[in-house]
């Protein structure tokens, strides 16, 4: 049990030194202050979380307001961050009292059908509902010049190097424009448009400062890659490392000329870029895929709160009519029978006393939430209940997408 007197407040906008220190001794991070200013830039008091325990803090949650891309529609989603329990106060249930606080507060506000979070250990979340949502691969290419990618098929476009901070306004549009096709993708406003591009020296781990290359055409930019460079030195020569934090690109020909870039910048040997897609193309353009290294990782975690808005506010590939019984401890508002109706131009999702065809808890439907993971395997593991012979395979294709979930960024 809690010790009754480590109650939970709301933060207050004077908490955050506080707060980030504990996230960082919990993270084993040092502090940097020019870090620490740019985290405070976007951190939402009136959404956090704490306990203090004799004037210290010793947990907290917090989110940030922001919305993601589903199949096919964007949603307001409660951005789980900065979840953290001091060292001293592990085993006394201080996180299970902010997390369930949390949700409660996210489903009585009424604003956002679901919450997502990345995870620092997979088995925390899954007690609370949380789903896995979305994988990414890290590539890790130890030898960039055995790799070799096709030619240009066009001429048009041409590429250029900047600094990330200028070019920030069209980075923004070329961004905006394309992550509404993606799910996973979060909106970034000018606050994290500034996070994002923030290059403290603390952080750069003896790289480069933060660079864009650019693929520009006749109608603007069509591509970006966000990249810093770290020079190292072997005996027989150099083995520097590129480091890719983010591509995003208008078409295969930006894509492709990115990429043969950044695989061949001068005295480096190594490439890294840890939030690739499943579906990433790069896979498919390289001479020796398993040079790559593609190494499969958990990304982003995902809640429903609420089920029949969560539901109905995405898209699905084909037509669907199903209705699934779900279990839900921690918010027993979703426990129930739903019937979900909808196709690739909207759906419905309504409470109904009609038989169930399938049933899962909540946790799983934050697995299928993305589109990223099949009805079937969770039936395979058997994580889903097919109640109705044949429902899987008429469901199943519904909740996929075209498209992998494919998260950018960490929050």
């Amino acid at each position: 049990m809690t010790d009754p007197v480590l109650t939970v407040v709301a933060t207050r906008p004077d908490d955050y030194d506080d707060i980030a220190q504990l996230i960082a001794d919990a993270f084993h991070h040092p502090t940097d202050p020019e870090t620490h200013e740019v985290e405070r830039a976007i951190f939402e008091p009136d959404r956090g979380l704490l306990i203090r325990d004799a004037g210290a803090v010793v947990a907290h949650a917090a989110a940030f307001t922001r919305t993601l891309t589903v199949p096919g529609a964007t949603v307001p989603a409660a951005h789980v961050t900065m979840v953290a329990v001091a060292t001293t106060h592990r085993r006394r249930g201080l996180l299970r009292t902010l997390m369930h606080r949390q949700l409660r507060e996210i489903h009585d506000a009424g604003r956002e059908p679901v919450a997502v979070l990345w995870a620092s250990e997979g088995r925390i979340y899954p007690r609370f509902g949380y789903g896995l949502a979305a994988q990414r691969l890290a590539l890790e290419c130890p030898a960039t010049t055995e790799l070799r990618l096709p030619e240009p098929t066009s001429a048009a476009g041409t590429l250029r190097l900047a600094a990330p901070a200028t070019e920030q306004p069209r980075l923004a549009r070329l961004y905006d424009r394309l992550r509404v096709e993606r799910p996973g993708w979060s909106d970034r406003d000018e606050r994290w448009w500034r996070y994002v591009l923030s290059d403290p020296p603390g952080e750069r781990a003896g790289g480069t400062a933060l660079r864009a290359l650019l693929h520009e055409g006749p109608d603007g930019l069509t591509g970006y890659a966000l990249w810093r460079s770290r020079q190292e030195w072997q005996r027989t020569g150099p083995t520097g490392l590129v480091q890719v934090d983010e591509v995003v690109a208008a078409d295969p020909d930006a894509y492709l000329a990115i990429w043969r870039t950044l695989l061949s910048v001068d005295l480096t040997r190594r490439l890294s870029y840890t939030r690739a897609a499943l579906d990433e193309p790069l896979l498919r353009l390289v001479d020796e895929p398993r040079r790559l290294g593609p190494q499969l990782m958990d990304a982003l975690w995902v809640r429903v709160v609420d089920v029949p808005a969560a539901l109905a506010a995405r898209r699905y590939a084909t037509a669907v009519d199903v209705v699934v019984e779900v279990t839900d401890p921690l918010l027993p508002e979703n426990t129930g029978r739903w019937r979900l109706t909808g196709g690739p131009q909207g759906a419905t999702c309504a409470r109904t006393d009609d038989p169930a065809e399938l049933a899962c808890d909540v946790r799983c439907l934050g697995e299928l939430y993305l589109g990223g993971t099949g009805l079937t395997a969770l039936a395979a593991a058997g994580r889903v209940r097919e109640l109705r012979p044949g429902t899987l395979a008429a469901a199943g294709p519904a909740f996929g997408w075209h498209r992998a979930p494919a998260p950018m960024e960490i929050f």
